[in-house]
């Protein structure tokens, strides 16, 4: 048997997780985060940063959140939190005393967080049992895609991976799987999607408003600081470009590709 296995049990909070649950079902998966990353220090900067803007976004309602795990599996926090930073109306009681009425609860939450974010079912990284569980990785994952849709300019801790062993029952017993999964994206990346440009920014963030750039004036506006600027040495009709008429769209790529073509060493 894999130690990692053995290992994770001898973590008190996960022991006495798989003491009062029931057996794990056959083929059913449970995902851990391994012991060996329990401390990790990006971890614990995560949890304190996510911590801090629950309590910070939650201040004025007087909220505080102390413990990630043990603070939001029965949903009040988070029907709070989805109510502040989305204006959306949750129609579940704000108080759910009952492991049933929570249950409930956490259900109403997570489907309204999936239309919102519009996240296929394949794509969730939590569940209403994972949560209700107090499940750490499910919570992590959760609470960073609620920061990055509502408030995307939040700067999250970058770089944020831990070692999760996945035990699964088989009918040969107990199997064991290990990966390294990531929670919040690398540096890498953040820095290239904040360089993308006005027209990266347009089609991929408003396609509706690409009709007024196709409008006959921005066209012939386009045209003439081309034309000024000695870009243009061809005539070009612009409602043909409006149009899509290749072949005024190709007179004006040479003319921009002759003018800013490398030069040969």
């Amino acid at each position: 048997m894999d130690p990692d296995f053995l290992n994770a049990f001898t973590q008190p909070s996960t022991l006495d997780r798989f003491l009062t649950e029931d057996a794990i079902a056959k083929g059913e998966k449970r995902k851990l985060i391994k012991p060996s990353s329990s401390n990790n220090p990006k971890l614990e900067e995560l949890k304190l940063f996510l911590t801090e803007w629950i309590n910070r976004t939650l201040k004025e309602e007087h909220i505080v959140v102390r413990s990630l795990e043990e603070d939001l599996y029965d949903g009040l926090v988070l029907h709070h939190l989805l109510e502040n930073l989305g204006s959306l109306k949750l129609d579940v009681d704000k108080i759910a005393l009952t492991e049933t009425k929570q249950r409930q609860k956490l259900s109403v939450i997570l489907e309204a967080v999936t239309k919102c974010l519009q996240l296929e079912e394949s794509q969730l990284k939590w569940s209403v049992e994972s949560i209700l569980a107090k499940d750490l990785l499910s919570t992590l994952h959760l609470l960073v895609a609620i920061a990055k849709h509502f408030e995307p300019t939040l700067a999250l801790p970058p770089n944020v991976q831990v070692e999760t062993i996945t035990i699964e029952t088989t009918s040969k017993g107990l199997k064991t799987s290990n990966v390294v999964e990531s929670i919040t994206e690398n540096k890498e990346n953040i820095e290239a999607q904040s360089k993308n440009d006005a027209f990266d920014e347009l089609f991929s963030c408003a396609p509706d408003k690409l009709d007024a750039v196709r409008k006959l004036h921005n066209v012939n506006l386009a045209l003439e600081l081309l034309a000024e600027g000695g870009l243009l040495h061809f005539p070009v009709n612009s409602e043909d470009i409006v149009n899509g008429d290749m072949k005024a769209i190709m007179r004006v790529l040479y003319c921009l590709y002759s003018k800013y073509r490398p030069k040969e060493a």
